[in-house]
């Protein structure tokens, strides 16, 4: 059954119906097995969008001596089919007085649209642009498949969906929003992802600078805030310990942010300052004293650390110092085990771009920071659709809770 819709109007009556009647060679498809199949589907498929537009033409025209509209020949045209234009004489409709009659359906099937989330679905699946013809199956002749044109395809449905990433009203009442920084060659892009109250994820916006500095991130965080944000509602931030993320946050939310310190990221920066023989038993007594569920018994055992690494590596002691007592803030707050642990680091944004190394791993030349805003966009947009609620989260009413009274915990712990 075909239908189509402009302007809320139907063209074409719900209840018609398309009847094709086609006669199937059997010995031949039996003795090409599924090359011929495949090749009789994708012929069966360019019959049917031409039925159909024969089909629009008869019913704008009406009955004989009636008629409305006039048939007035056929035109060289295409329609995108199996991720590849595909060349066909379009049948045209004029009106006595007005001209042209538009087919609805031919726009349908030639749209624009269709050929770019195609290349896109395929890019984006590791299919590189200079082997994206090769990757479609042989069954139609098409164009428009060439390295050149799937490159202005995908960089037309990459640029659509950056803008519609930017421009997108923040959700309302989150409860935390993770910063975290992912390093392209020559660039850096700071993505905020944000954590409602049902658990679900948002990916809400990027940014993209040279570094991890206070300008480029509290640029991110004013957009947010433009974009619907209220600075003045308490809410976790989880983020790595850098001054500079620390110091736009301050600026932008004030006392109204409670901070987490990303302690995969305290734990990275601690090792790498150990010499190799040291780091596993730093990492496995640092994860020790962030599981202990009393936050004075944490507090005590990480300053323990520090004066075990003072007689190793006072440059690690020094990193776990700073800003120690931030990465126990879910403790203090009281928040249960299971949702304190996925809260506790920046590994949701790090999972968005696991894949990216992969999708990205065949672009030759970054020419500019756009670029590298347009892949990290089609790259978040595209993990944003496997997203899954947050582990724990049917304890987020007890973090809301402890966010609204936040200064009286702190203050006891």
């Amino acid at each position: 059954m075909a239908k189509y819709q402009r302007n809320g109007q139907s063209t074409i009556e719900k209840s018609q119906t398309l009847n094709m009647q086609l006669e199937l060679p059997m010995a031949e498809l039996i003795a090409g097995a599924c090359d011929s199949i495949e090749a009789l589907c994708g012929e069966i498929g360019r019959r049917i969008m031409l039925a159909v537009m024969q089909r629009e033409i008869e019913l704008k025209t009406g009955r004989w001596g009636q008629q409305q509209n006039y048939r007035h020949g056929k035109q060289k045209g295409y329609v995108v089919y199996a991720g590849r234009k595909l060349a066909l004489e379009r049948p045209r409709l004029r009106h006595p007085q007005s001209g042209e009659v538009p087919l609805e359906s031919y726009k349908a099937f030639r749209s624009d649209g269709k050929m770019q989330r195609a290349v896109a679905r395929r890019v984006l699946r590791n299919c590189s642009m200079r082997n994206y013809e090769g990757a479609l199956d042989d069954c139609l002749q098409g164009y428009g498949i060439k390295r050149s044109s799937v490159s202005r395809h995908f960089k037309a449905t990459t640029t659509q969906e950056l803008k519609e990433l930017l421009e997108r009203p923040v959700p309302k009442e989150l409860l935390a929003l993770l910063i975290d920084g992912k390093y392209f060659p020559k660039q850096c892009v700071i993505v905020a992802l944000g954590i409602d109250k049902e658990g679900r994820k948002h990916v809400l916006g990027l940014w993209e600078g040279a570094t991890e500095n206070a300008t480029v991130v509290k640029g991110l965080l004013e957009d947010l805030v433009a974009r619907g944000l209220d600075p003045q509602h308490k809410l976790l931030v989880v983020m790595d310990g850098g001054k500079a993320l620390r110091k736009a946050v301050d600026q932008v939310f004030g006392s109204q942010a409670l901070v987490q310190r990303c302690r995969v990221h305290k734990q990275r920066n601690v090792v790498e300052h150990l010499p190799e023989e040291k780091q596993g038993q730093a990492i496995w007594r640092l994860r020790a004293a962030w599981s202990k569920a009393n936050p004075k018994d944490a507090e005590k055992e990480l300053h323990a650390i520090v004066r075990w690494l003072d007689g190793i590596s006072p440059m690690a002691a020094r990193s776990l110092r700073e800003g120690l007592e931030e990465t126990l803030t879910l403790q203090k707050l009281g928040i249960n085990a299971r949702l304190a642990h996925c809260l506790s680091s920046t590994n949701m944004i790090e999972s968005c771009f696991s894949h990216s190394g992969s999708m990205t791993q065949r672009v030759k030349h970054w020419r500019d920071g756009r670029m590298v805003l347009r892949w990290a966009a089609a790259t978040l947009r595209h993990a944003e659709k496997g997203f899954r609620r947050v582990r724990g989260f049917e304890h987020l009413a007890q973090l809301e809770e402890a966010l609204s009274d936040s200064e009286s915990i702190l203050n006891a712990a």
